[in-house]
């Protein structure tokens, strides 16, 4: 009777999921560096994003950008998102850090990452998260226009965008 050899899969493991709401500005690399030390093998790939303030919106100049979200929801919508991300691609672990309060122009808002064995799923999970996080976290954004803050409003083209993982 021949025996048959079971193979390990890193795969199996239980994915990491680091989420993080918060007003201080975060280190790219401290941050990728932590997420790789989580994973439970060496990932072949980390993908990651980071949005920042832009001096322009719709094409109006603005001086700085002011982000409100709703404590506990915000957090549990974030890590809701990067389990489906890890549901749909084989992840190692995943990072989501948003920034809330007055950002000026040139601010980091946001860092996004995926960890996996290949590249294809990091870089997918990672485009997935931001598509959901723009779409589907409770953040709202004033832009400051001269004196006015003006609310941004929802975009379509976001929409799209998270309709096409469905």
């Amino acid at each position: 009777m021949k025996k048959m050899k079971l193979l390990f899969s890193p795969l199996l493991l239980v994915v990491k999921v680091i989420v993080r709401v918060q007003e201080r500005n975060f280190v790219l690399q401290n941050e990728i560096d932590n997420l790789k030390s989580t994973c439970k093998v060496i990932p072949g790939a980390l993908a990651s994003f980071v949005g920042y303030v832009r001096d322009f919106s719709n094409g109006t100049k603005i001086s700085s950008l002011t982000i409100e979200h709703y404590p506990g929801m915000t957090e549990k919508m974030l890590v809701d998102i990067s389990k489906n991300a890890s549901k749909k691609w084989p992840l190692l672990g995943t990072l989501i850090i948003h920034r809330y309060g007055k950002l000026n122009i040139n601010d980091q808002i946001v860092l996004a990452a995926a960890a996996s064995l290949h590249r294809k799923a990091a870089f997918e999970a990672t485009e997935y998260m931001m598509d959901y996080l723009k779409t589907s976290a409770p953040f709202w954004k004033s832009e400051k226009v001269n004196k006015d803050n003006i609310w941004v409003k929802a975009k379509l083209d976001d929409e799209f965008a998270k309709n096409r993982w469905k």
